[in-house]
């Protein structure tokens, strides 16, 4: 790997970048930049940092007095608004495109230069003083991939306020949960959206879960789908109404931050029942993003980004609405499904529009690989120049066809790894990097990432462990929210000097970095990590299950797909209605992305004599495999 080779092709597992590639790179020289970031990282940040706006600079750029509840930038303020959109006010990008939105019917475009931006937010931050959001207040979102969802996290974070996203394919008990642990009195939502075609009925269940709880004061509906929808008299208001007022339309001054104040709270999915709340803030949040964001990609001005997630997940929050925006970029945002109508929309989408930089998960590539070479032939996408992946780690057939098909053999393919936990990537390739297909190479600047035995110790090359972080980083989560004793325990808790991810790696000779996936009782479905404690609760709810048992399986799309192993009541037996019955059920209480593939019904469950369930002798059994110690079953 030391070899320098030039010619930008993939020769035996090792594609080289071409000296095109590396002659416009920001990143020359990989190695001695990160050298410099290990050794002095504290200076390192504080030059990053330097290149965004700030109303009042750092007195210190790394407080680690009480770890792991680390502090950066501290007693600096700023918002990351001032940097995402009000200083490009001032410059030439003021008339720049900032978003380019297209509907799933393809019949509406909509694009905004950063002027327009500044003032829709302006317009939604005015809407949400007027109904008494304040500073540290935190407004839960629920809405399709429509630009009003980029407008509202920026309006919260304009004035101070904190959003808590959660994704659209969520149903009523996840929202309800969410709202209830973020104590929102205020919701921002839509009518519907559209998926495949059919409206996705969000206000009905936003309804819903409004009824289960009750924090929520008002809920201002965006009109997407025109269909008809329950609006509450005194509680509810359209967005188009209230635009209308004149008062909305004055100027809203961006309210200036500590660094440590919170800028959102985005849920992820635990081994018990309840989602963690995850904290990010205004300052050591932006820096890291933005840098990662301007490296990973090599973002210049004439570029088309196009991250093809939805803002509900903290790729969305990273590299859709923050990162891009920072950096002053063009982004692409489209509405609806991968392959709807047809399996080239994505293609058609990067011809029409000039498509410079895709990044994508593993799961939708690998769904628009099964259509054939033919659809994604038919378009010319010589516009693109790098491709991303996200999510979980890429297979390497998927990777080639990717590379060689989609990139026509000539776009690097950086393949990240992240959390919503860890704020950006962590572990990516540059445009620069010898790549070997399925690895997610080597750390970003500044990052100390290594995997370690159950004792703490270093692996040997090529030997599976825990994938660690050993010092901290300016994205790292504050913390969870209401529960920072959670937040110490589960990520600093077998090794207390340093970060444990919960995914199983390994390290090659050349510390390069190949993630397994999850050690914990968390599937990753399309790149979404649900609880195996969720699903399964979710399942007991319904009154034919006393126990269920869920599991994560490999499949050749999704990555994983969720079976589960239930133990029915007393009184009811099988019927051939009931699995699609329970499978129905989940969604509703979940969402589609947590419905099972496949449902199984047992006399018992696996479980050890303490009365947890062993779901590690259920996937063994699954998929064929050895047993291993049976020594603690309870029969």
């Amino acid at each position: 790997m030391n070899e320098v080779n030039t010619n930008g092709k993939l020769e035996g597992d090792v594609y080289y970048p071409s000296q095109e590639v590396i002659e416009k790179s920001y990143t020359k020289d990989y190695d001695s930049m990160y050298k410099r970031s290990i050794e002095e990282p504290e200076k390192f940040w504080d030059e990053m940092a330097r290149e965004y706006y700030w109303s009042k600079p750092w007195d210190k750029v790394l407080d680690d007095s009480n770890p792991p509840f680390f502090k950066w930038f501290v007693g600096g303020k700023t918002n990351i608004v001032s940097n995402a959109i009000d200083r490009h006010l001032t410059t030439y990008r003021k008339n720049k495109l900032a978003l380019i939105w297209e509907s799933e019917a393809g019949d509406e475009v909509r694009t905004f230069s950063y002027y327009a931006l500044n003032r829709e937010v302006t317009r939604f931050a005015n809407i949400l003083k007027g109904m008494g959001v304040k500073k540290g207040d935190i407004v839960t979102i629920y809405m399709p991939r429509i630009p009003e969802l980029q407008f509202a996290m920026l309006a919260c974070a304009k004035i101070g306020a904190a959003h808590s996203v959660v994704y659209g394919g969520f149903s009523v008990e996840s929202l309800a949960e969410r709202i209830e642990d973020a104590r929102s009195k205020v919701l921002i939502t839509a009518d519907g959206g559209f998926m495949r075609g059919k409206i996705v009925n969000l206000k009905q269940i936003a309804n819903e879960a409004i009824a289960r709880q009750g924090t929520i004061e008002h809920v201002v509906v965006v009109k997407r789908t025109g269909h008809d929808v329950h609006m509450e008299q005194g509680r509810d208001y359209w967005y188009h109404d209230l635009l209308g007022m004149p008062i909305i339309n004055q100027p809203c001054e961006t309210e200036q931050m500590d660094a440590e104040d919170l800028l959102y709270v985005l849920y992820t999915s635990g081994t018990t029942g309840k989602p963690k709340g995850v904290i990010h803030t205004h300052g050591g949040y932006m820096v890291f993003i933005s840098a990662t964001y301007k490296y990973i990609f090599d973002i210049n001005d004439e570029d088309r980004y196009w991250c093809a997630a939805d803002p509900g997940w903290v790729t969305g929050h990273s590299y859709i609405v923050y990162g891009p925006l920072i950096q002053g970029a063009t982004s692409f945002m489209y509405e609806g499904a991968p392959n709807f109508p047809y399996p080239n929309r994505w293609w058609k989408m990067i011809e029409k529009y000039g498509i410079t930089v895709l990044y994508a998960a593993p799961t939708a590539i690998r769904g628009l690989m099964r259509f054939g070479d033919a659809w994604p032939n038919r378009h010319d996408l010589s516009s693109l120049r790098l491709l991303g992946s996200v999510g979980e780690p890429i297979n390497p057939e998927a990777w080639k066809w990717y590379y060689e098909v989609i990139g026509r053999s000539k776009c690097p393919i950086v393949d990240t790894w992240w959390q919503t936990e860890t704020g950006g990537i962590m572990i990516s390739a540059l445009p620069t990097t010898p790549l070997k297909p399925g690895s997610a190479t080597r750390p970003f600047f500044g990052i100390q990432a290594d995997v370690y035995d159950l004792d703490g110790k270093p692996t040997a090359p090529g030997e599976e462990g825990l994938l660690v972080v050993t010092k901290p980083w300016p994205g790292l989560m504050r913390g969870i929210l209401h529960d920072p004793e959670r937040y110490k325990q589960q990520y600093f808790g077998k090794f207390t000097t340093a970060y444990e991810a919960g995914d199983a790696a390994r390290k090659d000779k050349d510390g390069y970095f190949w993630v397994i996936g999850r050690l914990d009782d968390v599937i990753k479905v399309s790149g979404y990590r649900l609880g195996t404690a969720e699903i399964e609760s979710a399942l007991v709810s319904h009154p034919a299950v006393s126990e269920a048992a869920a599991i994560g399986l490999p499949h050749d799309v999704k990555g994983h797909a969720i079976h589960v192993y239930v133990v029915l009541k007393e009184g009811f037996s099988e019927t051939e209605t009931l699995g699609e019955e329970l499978k129905k059920h989940v969604d509703h209480e979940i969402g589609p992305i947590a419905r099972p593939e496949k449902i199984e019904i047992m006399s018992s469950l696996p479980k050890t004599r303490s009365g947890k369930i062993m779901r590690r002798l259920l996937r063994a059994r699954a998929l064929g495999q050895p047993e291993g110690d049976k020594s603690t079953l309870e029969e």
